[in-house]
């Protein structure tokens, strides 16, 4: 784990999370959320993102086949566990010990949950919003 450049504010650490992570799904599934909303409380940050579903995944859902988006999702997101974990641990400077993920298809967010270890720095209770383009 690298030490984190000193942010500079809350709001600063949660836009990181949030860009870095929209960053993750546009480099792995080749389409990134339209909008992104991280969150921190206590020891656990979670991120929620809008707009993120490929053509592949929204033509699956239409014939009906919602599951087989979420298994793919569910198995990618456990290959993908070190990445993730990583650029968070990065950007607060704690240790991540459980990373969770999951999908919802209508509408399209997903949800990504990083428990931090307890006590280390935190920046209290706080939201960042971005709207993005992809």
């Amino acid at each position: 784990m690298t030490t984190p450049e000193s942010p500079r504010s809350g709001g600063e650490v949660l836009s990181r999370v949030s860009t870095a992570l929209v960053g993750l799904h546009k480099e792995y599934y080749g389409k990134g959320p339209t909008k992104a909303k991280t969150f921190m409380v206590d020891d656990t940050f979670v991120c929620l993102l809008h707009g993120g579903l490929t053509v592949v995944e929204k033509t699956l859902i239409a014939a009906g086949r919602a599951s087989a988006v979420h298994d793919v999702r569910q198995s990618f997101q456990s290959a993908m566990k070190e990445p993730f974990v990583r650029i968070v641990e990065d950007i607060t400077g704690r240790k991540v010990i459980a990373y969770l993920s999951q999908i919802h298809t209508d509408p399209d967010i997903a949800a990504e949950i990083f428990v931090l270890e307890p006590g280390g720095p935190t920046i209290g209770h706080g939201a960042w919003e971005e709207d993005l383009e992809t």
